[in-house]
């Protein structure tokens, strides 16, 4: 698993949440659409398209918008609880440290390399910081993440 992906599940955005979605729809009967019948051979040997055959279970959409998570609630409410004054809208290793993640520059260095830092930046870690904390949060959005826009600039 990739550093990154640590980071969403630690906000609800990766596999776990996933694995709770599908285990709470498992639990529940699901109803289908009367049996589809497959399509008839043609005289031809081809097969011919039947409208029955494109049926999909009933009540599902064709495709579920994806569900938003709300970072900066979830974030700050993390931050209230923690003894220590984490500034996660600001620093990257406190986003990090708040997520109780590794945030040891050899950590950072490897989750930039992973999101794909430009390499000039990876020699000054003021500057490759500064990137991996704007490109972390612009990830985090990519992945249904509510992040602010101000945070995004």
């Amino acid at each position: 698993m990739g550093f990154f992906n640590k980071i969403l599940e630690k906000i609800g955005l990766g596999k776990d949440k996933d694995k709770a979605a599908s285990a709470s729809a498992g639990a529940a009967p699901q109803q289908t659409a009367p049996a589809a019948k497959k399509p008839a051979a043609s005289a031809s040997g081809r097969m011919e398209k039947d409208d029955a055959f494109e049926r999909r279970p009933a009540g599902k959409p064709e495709s579920a918008p994806m569900s938003q998570v709300d970072v900066t609630a979830h974030l700050d409410k993390l931050a209230a609880a923690n003894p220590a004054k984490l500034n996660w809208k600001m620093s990257i290793v406190d986003l990090l440290k708040l997520l109780d993640l590794e945030s040891s520059y050899d950590a950072r260095k490897e989750l930039a390399e992973e999101l794909g830092c430009p390499a000039e930046m990876m020699g000054d870690s003021a500057k490759m910081n500064t990137w991996l904390h704007k490109e972390v949060l612009k990830k985090i959005a990519a992945n249904g993440g509510n992040i602010p826009k101000e945070l995004l600039d």
